[in-house]
């Protein structure tokens, strides 16, 4: 196994002292019934143990606890590894930066074909969160502690755009390690979107460090990390500049187009479903986490209400299924009142054709995004899948959610996994919604091109909601090709068959991402670092259908 660049690793303690979120912890309710296949939650230890076959490290806690809860396994290595890990395993390593003798995070990229490095040369926030994972479910927790510190050093920077000064919970874009000649002394240097395309703030780094962090938590049993005042007051600042009060009537967040992983102009403006989803899932880890001692106490009532008002928000106005999107197409427009059915003023006339034949009777998905009079009926990959592993879907919408990757298999996943966005903007929308933008052609980058990273978030949703197989037939996919490719950072095309025209080879989160599904696969207990299970009390009454009756 040390050929592999796996070590052999005893069972770490699981966290007793953060069983996941129940807002109240006071009622419950029990959960809905779900016919056809029940989610990873609502599944017996025994019957998970049977379904996985070879996996003995689900075992029964003490205290009754959910599987999601022990992330690690006693039996992690006992699987036969397919070839390609090994030299994924190298391929990560490679990448690994070290900063005064520590390892800090992961190159986005380490492509010896070019010579062109840009700023593939950094450590991206968002870029190494699978890495991190990769390196938590192999008990290597160090590099992941001394990212988590490092980035969080370097939100005290001043951070300046021009003559304008960015909030103090900003986290970095990306970072990179600088060596000072004269003092012979290396040094970190950050970017939080003063250098990037549209000098953007990236919007989702501070929540993927807050959704890292507790990863880190539940893999190691180590709470003294996450209960330093340091750690403390990191998270705080990431929220305070989400929980402030000002001229909003929503509570989803208003962000600027290319603040997230789609980081260039791609019509994503307004409140995206990407970063709704990843903000829903770190308010839900930082509860998790938040002392309930001096000023944590008043951030943990904020939290509260904004999780009972956004869950409401999602998943009544951006869900849509077919009996929903019949109910669109009938919409009386210019409705005053709070009678009114069409809240949005969403105009009939603009749902796009292609989505009356991508929608089955049975399934459903998040929409990109909703606004006065605006609805992106575009489906975003990582959207839906952190709605699933946050519990921001509920039971209901995470099986329909799958039902429609399913049935749409040949258009969101094709010959490799999986499109980011579907479908692609071409034509006239193209050069309004892009500006003409020569990387964001039809089928390409970031317009509906395929990305290996996306694995791991749709195994994990399919681990989640007890859908295994459908994650093998996207890894056998990935492991038909990715390896051959040089594990480039995206493919083009309508079906994803050809390597991206300007994709980089030796993408380190195409690699950790492969990595992390197969560890997922093969140790499902894995799930409960990146994984929440559903609060019984933000249940909300759905008036509108949920794909199929209930029974």
């Amino acid at each position: 196994m040390e050929s592999l660049g796996l070590r052999a690793v005893g069972s770490h303690c699981s966290l007793s002292e953060m069983d996941d979120l129940d807002l109240t912890r006071a009622l419950d309710r029990p959960r809905l019934k779900i016919e056809r296949k029940r989610s990873f939650d609502e599944r017996s230890m025994s019957e998970l143990s049977a379904g996985y076959g070879r996996h003995d490290g689900f075992h029964d806690s003490p205290r009754g606890r959910s599987v999601l809860d022990t992330p690690l396994s006693s039996a992690r290595n006992c699987f036969e590894p397919h070839p390609m890990m090994a030299e994924a395993w190298e391929a990560l390593r490679r990448s690994m930066v070290f900063f005064r003798g520590h390892p800090v995070g992961t190159l986005a990229a380490v492509d010896n074909t070019t010579d062109e490095v840009l700023n593939y040369d950094q450590v991206f926030v968002r870029d190494f969160v699978p890495s991190a994972l990769a390196f938590l479910m192999n008990g290597e927790s160090d590099i992941v502690k001394h990212f988590l510190l490092k980035t969080l050093h370097l939100q005290d920077s001043e951070k300046r755009v021009d003559r304008f000064k960015l909030g103090k919970g900003v986290m970095p874009a990306s970072f990179k390690v600088r060596h000072d000649p004269v003092r012979e002394k290396d040094h970190l240097i950050a970017d939080f979107g003063e250098t990037a395309i549209g000098r953007v703030a990236p919007v989702d780094s501070g929540f993927w460090w807050i959704i890292l962090l507790r990863a880190y938590t539940k893999s190691t049993g180590d709470l003294t990390l996450s209960e330093t005042p340091e750690c403390q007051k990191g998270i705080k600042l990431i929220l305070s500049l989400c929980l402030a009060e000002g001229f909003d009537t929503f509570p989803t967040l208003l962000c600027a187009d290319g603040c997230s992983m789609i980081d260039r102009r791609m019509g994503v403006y307004g409140y995206p479903i990407e970063i709704q989803a990843l903000f829903y899932m770190a308010l839900r880890c930082a509860l998790s986490m938040l002392k309930s001692d001096g000023d944590g106490r008043e951030c943990i009532e904020k939290i509260t209400k904004r999780l009972h008002a956004l869950s409401f928000h999602m998943r009544n106005y951006f869900w849509l299924d077919h009996q929903q999107l019949n109910d669109i197409y009938r919409y009386k427009t210019e409705e005053y009142s709070h009678t009114a059915v069409n809240k949005f003023n969403v105009m009939p006339d603009s749902i796009p054709d292609w989505v009356f034949d991508f929608m089955p009777l049975r399934g459903g998905y998040f929409v990109g995004n909703v606004g006065p009079a605006h609805m992106d009926f575009r489906w975003f990959a990582l959207g839906n899948c952190v709605s699933i592993l946050s519990s921001l879907a509920t039971p209901d919408q995470s099986m329909a959610i799958m039902d429609l990757l399913e049935h749409r298999w040949a258009e969101l996943v094709g010959e490799m996994p999986l499109k980011i966005c579907y479908p692609c903007l071409e034509g006239h929308e193209w050069r309004i919604v892009t500006g003409c933008d020569p990387k964001n052609t039809r089928w390409s980058y970031h317009n509906g091109g395929s990305w290996p990273v996306l694995l791991w978030q749709l195994t994990a949703a399919c681990i989640k909601t007890g859908r295994p197989q459908i994650a093998r037939r996207a890894v056998d996919l990935i492991e038909s090709r990715l390896h051959r490719d040089c594990w480039p950072e995206y493919y083009d095309g309508k079906l994803g068959r050809y390597v991206g025209k300007q994709a980089r080879k030796y993408q380190t989160w195409s690699i950790a991402g492969y990595l992390v599904a197969k560890m997922l696969l093969e140790d499902p207990s894995h799930i409960g670092m990146i994984s929440l299970e559903e609060d019984k009390l933000m249940k909300p009454v759905i008036k509108r259908s949920a794909s199929w009756p209930q029974l």
